[in-house]
C-alpha cells in the first residue's frame, strides 16, 4: 500500500516529561495484558466489560462490582474462557466478559473488577445525557503501524513485547489524541473506532493491545470497536472486546457483526473482512427489527467503500461497494462511518444507480496469515483481478479498468450547502488515523462522490452530536504543538419525518 514517510513522532509531539515517563514505564505497560476495556451495551442503560486475568489454580472470577455508592457496589457476574496461549507467550490467561445494567443518565458510578477473586482499584464511570448524544469517531489507531519509521536516528521495530518500539510510539500518540478530544469535549457519551485498533496481522500482538488499552481515558469511556483487517485474523479481538448483540454473521477469527442502540440511534457494526454481504444484510435486518423506533441508522465498518486515499479507494477499499450500496438503500441507512484509508473524507449524499453490477471479494493468502491484497476476485466467476498490474500487462490493465468502471454504481443526490433535510442518500465518512501511526496519500484526482477531504499528516478525530432531529458531525486535527483545528465545515442532517 502507498503509505507515506509521514507519521506522528511521539518523541517530538509529546511533552518531554510525559514522553520520558511513558518510556520509563513502557516495559510494565507492554507486559500487562489485563487492562479492562469498556464497550457500550445493548442500549444506553448497559455497559459491557472485558479483561484478562492470569490463569492460576483458582477459577476465573468474571465479576464486576458497580454502583453509585463506592462503599456499597452491586455485583454483576458474567462469563469467562481460556485465551489461546500462543497469543500470550505461552502464559495462561482467561478472558472475562460481564454486562452491567440499570444505568441512568447524567450519573456518576464507581466500579471494580475481579481478577481471580482479587478486586482492582476503584474506577469512576460517568454517564452523560441520553437525549442528546455526543460521540467521538476515530479511525485506525493501529498501534504498531509506525514500524520502519525513523525516531531519534533509529528505526522503529515491531518486535514482540517491550521490544515493539512502534507500539511504544503509537500507544503514547493514541493516549494524547484521546486526552485532547476529551479535554475539548468533556460531555462525550462514548467512542466509535472504525477498526484496526492494532497492527500485527495473524500474529501475537498483546503488547499492541496493552498499549491501546492503557490510554487513561479508557477507564471511564466506552469504545464501540470495529474489526479491521489487522484485527481480523486472531481471536484476541474477541477476548478483549465484549460486544453487545454479537451475531454469527460476518464472522472471521476475531468475531462477527454486532449492533446496539444508544439514544435516538441504532448502531450496526459490520465485519467487512468477511465478504458475505448476504450475512451482513441479515445483521442489518435483525438490528432494525430489534430497534424499530430508532430515528437514525448508522453503520460502522472498516473498509471504506467510498473513500479517497491512495491506493485503497480505487482498489481494495471499494471491494464491497457494488454489493453494500443497494443494501444500505434498502434499509434506509443514514450514515456510514469508515476507516482503512488513513486519510479524511466526507462524501456527498449517495444512493445506488439501480443497475446490475458484479460482486467482488478478497481471499486469504496461501498460509492464511493475511489477505491477498494484490487481487480482487469476482464473486460469481472467481476471476482474479490484478489490482496493480505490471507495466505492459494490457490484459491486467483492462480487467482493472473494467473493475473500476463497474464500481461506478452510485447516484449523487443534488444538495446545496452543508446542511440537508430528509435526504434520500447516505453520508459516507472516512476517518484518518487517530494516532498518526500511518498515513496514506490522497488519490490524485478527487472523485466526484467526495465533497471534502484532507491529508495534513496530523492525527484527527470527529465529534458527532445526535438527537431526535439532527445528526451533526465536526472534524478536527491535532497539530504538533497540541492545537486543535477544524479541517472541514460542520455537516448537518436534519429529519422532519
Amino acid at each position: 500500500m502507498a503509505a507515506t514517510e509521514h507519521y506522528n513522532d511521539s518523541s517530538a509531539t509529546g511533552m518531554e516529561a510525559d514522553w520520558e515517563d511513558w518510556n520509563a514505564n513502557w516495559e510494565t505497560v507492554a507486559a500487562d495484558f489485563t487492562k479492562v476495556s469498556l464497550t457500550p451495551g445493548g442500549d444506553e442503560t448497559e455497559l459491557n466489560f472485558a479483561w484478562y486475568s492470569e490463569k492460576t489454580d483458582a477459577e476465573a472470577t468474571p465479576v464486576v462490582h458497580f454502583g453509585k455508592d463506592q462503599d456499597a457496589l452491586e455485583t454483576f457476574t458474567g462469563t469467562s474462557g481460556e485465551v489461546d496461549q500462543e497469543l500470550t507467550g505461552d502464559t495462561a490467561y482467561e478472558y472475562n466478559h460481564v454486562t452491567v445494567t440499570g444505568l441512568e443518565a447524567n450519573t456518576t458510578y464507581y466500579y471494580t473488577v475481579e481478577k481471580n477473586g482479587v478486586e482492582s482499584e476503584i474506577q469512576e464511570y460517568a454517564t452523560k445525557d441520553f437525549d442528546t448524544v455526543k460521540i467521538l469517531y476515530v479511525g485506525d489507531p493501529q498501534i504498531g503501524a509506525s514500524k520502519g519509521q525513523t525516531q531519534n536516528g533509529a528505526e522503529l521495530s515491531a518486535d514482540d513485547g517491550a521490544a515493539n518500539m512502534a507500539a511504544r510510539n503509537d500507544g503514547f500518540a493514541w493516549n494524547r489524541t484521546l486526552n485532547t478530544a476529551v479535554l475539548e469535549n468533556p460531555d462525550l457519551n462514548f467512542v466509535i473506532s472504525a477498526g484496526d485498533q492494532v497492527n500485527k496481522t495473524g500474529m501475537p500482538k498483546e503488547e499492541e493491545y496493552a498499549a491501546y488499552l492503557d490510554a487513561e481515558q479508557l477507564t471511564g469511556l466506552a469504545v464501540a470497536t470495529t474489526i479491521g483487517n489487522h484485527d481480523s485474523l486472531n481471536e484476541d479481538y474477541f477476548y478483549h472486546f465484549n460486544n453487545p448483540n454479537a451475531t454469527e454473521y460476518g464472522r472471521t477469527q476475531a468475531g462477527g457483526d454486532y449492533y446496539y442502540g444508544y439514544g435516538e440511534g441504532l448502531f450496526i457494526v459490520l465485519n467487512t473482512n468477511n465478504y458475505n454481504v448476504a450475512e451482513h444484510s441479515r445483521t442489518i435486518q435483525e438490528a432494525v427489527e430489534a430497534y424499530p423506533d430508532a430515528v437514525w441508522r448508522i453503520i460502522t465498518m472498516h473498509q471504506d467503500i467510498y473513500g479517497t486515499g491512495l491506493d485503497h479507494s480505487d482498489t481494495d477499499g471499494m471491494i464491497l461497494r457494488t454489493q453494500l450500496t443497494p443494501v444500505f438503500d434498502e434499509y434506509d441507512i443514514d450514515v456510514v462511518l469508515q476507516g482503512h484509508d488513513h486519510t479524511y473524507s466526507r462524501s456527498k449524499l449517495l444512493y445506488g444507480d439501480g443497475q446490475e453490477h458484479q460482486g467482488y471479494e478478497f481471499s486469504l493468502n496461501e498460509d492464511g496469515t493475511d489477505y491477498d491484497w494484490d487481487h480482487a476476485a469476482n464473486v460469481d466467476t472467481q476471476e482474479k483481478i490484478t489490482l496493480n498490474p505490471e507495466e505492459g500487462d494490457e490484459e491486467g490493465a483492462a480487467a482493472l479498468a473494467a473493475f473500476r468502471e463497474d464500481n461506478l454504481c452510485y447516484t449523487i443526490e443534488d444538495i446545496d450547502g452543508s446542511s440537508v433535510t430528509d435526504p434520500q442518500g447516505t453520508l459516507y465518512m472516512t476517518a484518518n488515523s487517530a494516532s498518526g501511526s500511518k498515513y496514506y496519500e490522497l488519490i490524485a484526482a478527487q472523485q466526484d462522490y467526495i465533497a471534502a477531504r484532507s491529508q495534513n499528516w496530523l492525527p484527527s478525530y470527529s465529534v458527532i452530536t445526535m438527537d431526535a432531529d439532527s445528526f451533526v458531525i465536526d472534524t478536527y486535527q491535532i497539530t504538533d504543538d497540541g492545537t486543535v483545528e477544524a479541517i472541514d465545515e460542520t455537516f448537518t442532517i436534519e429529519k422532519t419525518v
